[in-house]
């Protein structure tokens, strides 16, 4: 069985050859991948030293560099981890184990940090609960820890995914597509470690975390639009009722229709609202027709074993 260990890396001179050599050490047959996104550090030239085989993505962002990851590299098994050292290369085997026994597409490394203060900056622990609890919340299924960075994926999730994300939302839109494609998901905690000294995260708290947010939402519109733009026009239909009410009850009452800007502006919004439901229905059969090909696609690859 192959296994592959792709590591995206931007700027992590520091930390990359620690990396490649656990994972080494971890899984000593396994090919280890480092994809470099325009370092300006040598941190490509390190990794080769170190003896991984390196590649080099020049659209920067984490998305690109997954989208070329998994469309250049053959293997069975495929680990994903940051450059970063902050895992534990030691738990590899576990997540394959798990892959590989549990039948399963997609093993998530659940982050234990033994300090949380030192393991994750400000508000990024609390920020990760509040963004997996709403994934979990509107997908249905129940998710640990959606950010991570540590995932193993079998060969038919990878050959079978496309990417769309370019940036460090990448990590909601793997989790995102396995909910969707009714795809059977592990868990394995491993613990988490801060930076090693003079290494330090590109992640923007509140600009990726806002991103991330927006991919989630435009995830559910594109994966659920007969729900997302069914609850739209929902609620303009309850608004336009509202409205029209009081203009009815004068209506029967008198036979006038005094405050017209107002039944208009009712009309309006409930035309609106039948049409916001009208479009959930067409992209619904939309969306069945792209995820039954996706489906296709993800039987054409037998899985681990």
């Amino acid at each position: 069985m192959r296994v592959a260990v792709l590591v995206p890396c931007y700027n992590e001179a520091v930390a990359i050859p620690q990396v490649v050599r656990d994972f080494r050490k971890a899984l000593p047959d396994a090919e280890i991948w480092v994809f470099d996104n325009n370092s300006k550090d040598g941190t490509g030239e390190i990794a080769a030293r170190e003896g991984a085989l390196v590649r080099r993505v020049t659209l920067q962002g984490k998305g690109h560099v997954v989208r070329r990851q998994f469309a250049d590299v053959e293997a069975d098994v495929y680990i994903m981890v940051d450059g970063d050292d902050t895992y534990h290369a030691a738990s590899a085997q576990a997540l394959v184990d798990c892959l590989v026994s549990g039948g399963h597409d997609m093993v998530v490394g659940v982050r234990k940090a033994t300090d949380v203060q030192a393991a994750y900056r400000a508000g990024h622990a609390w920020g990760n609960r509040m963004l997996t609890g709403f994934l979990s919340w509107l997908f249905g299924r129940n998710c640990t820890d959606i950010l991570t960075g540590y995932r193993a994926f079998s060969r038919r999730f990878v050959k079978s995914f496309p990417v769309l994300s370019a940036g460090f939302d990448i990590e909601t839109e793997l989790t995102v597509h396995a909910l969707e494609m009714k795809m059977s998901v592990g868990e394995v905690e491993t613990p988490y470690k801060e930076r090693p000294e003079g290494s330090f995260s590109k992640l923007s708290t509140y600009k990726d975390g806002f991103r991330i947010l927006r991919t989630m939402l435009r995830l559910f519109s594109a994966e659920r639009p007969l729900v997302f733009f069914g609850v739209i026009g929902a609620v303009l239909a309850m608004t336009s009722l509202v409205l029209m009410v009081p203009v009815m009850m004068e209506y029967m009452d008198t036979g006038l229709v005094p405050r017209l800007p107002t039944a208009l502006l009712a009309t309006g919004i409930m035309l609106t609202g039948l049409l916001s439901g009208m479009i959930g229905l067409v992209l619904d059969t939309v969306t069945r027709g792209r995820r039954e090909a996706k489906m296709l696609a993800y039987l054409r690859y037998p899985g681990p074993r």
